[in-house]
């Protein structure tokens, strides 16, 4: 089964870098999302990462509402099942230099992820950056960067993330998928949740 198999390969990857390096697992983006990136301010991802990923998708829901959800970043783990907690570092509404702590599953372990808000741009794009720590794996820095943009269809919701580090190098064609499978989670959690909160279930526009 395709599944067992991806299992196998995760677990032997993370326990071939379980010692050593302060590392990174890093996924890659696939040659067809080459070409223009998603940027906030003008910023977008890590131009030299091998391990990068890029996907959007058309919600027919508010802007408002896909906007207080993304970035409502401690109300994550009700709608988005990967995120375990997360915690705010600082108060009041996210904004350029908010922070926010976060854990995952991964390979192996559990990362626990400090992110920084670098540039926000209000119901049009965000964009963080920080390490993810985990018990003999790690990422040296993911750059993740959201656009939302009305349409007569929805709202465009555009990511990329990209990943570096020496561990996760050893295998970017395996990464990428974990990568990109991760974000096309993340998408069709924030569509279903944005739907079922404006009353709305058309079908699925997923944009490639």
């Amino acid at each position: 089964m395709r599944t067992a198999a991806r299992t196998h390969r995760m677990l032997t990857l993370a326990a071939a870098l379980t010692i050593g390096l302060a590392g990174a697992v890093s996924i890659g983006a696939p040659a067809e999302a080459a070409g223009r990136g998603v940027t906030c301010g003008g910023q977008g991802v890590d131009p030299n990462a091998l391990i990068r990923y890029r996907s959007e998708v058309i919600i027919a829901a508010p802007l408002s509402t896909i906007w207080r959800l993304q970035t409502d970043v401690e109300g994550w783990p009700a709608w988005h099942a990967p995120v375990l907690t997360n915690e705010r570092l600082d108060r009041g509404p996210l904004r350029a230099g908010s922070q926010f702590r976060w854990t995952t599953p991964a390979p192996g372990t559990t990362f626990t992820i400090t992110s920084t808000v670098s540039h926000l741009r209000q119901q049009k794009c965000i964009r963080w950056s920080g390490p993810a720590v985990g018990e003999g794996l790690g990422i040296d820095e993911g750059i993740h960067v959201w656009s939302f943009t009305s349409t007569r269809d929805g709202v465009r919701v555009q990511t990329e993330e990209t990943w570096t580090g020496d561990q996760v190098e050893a295998d970017v064609e395996f990464a990428a998928e974990v990568l990109g499978d991760g974000l096309e989670q993340w998408l069709h959690d924030l569509e279903t949740t944005a739907e079922a909160a404006a009353g709305q279930c058309p079908p699925n526009r997923r944009a490639r």
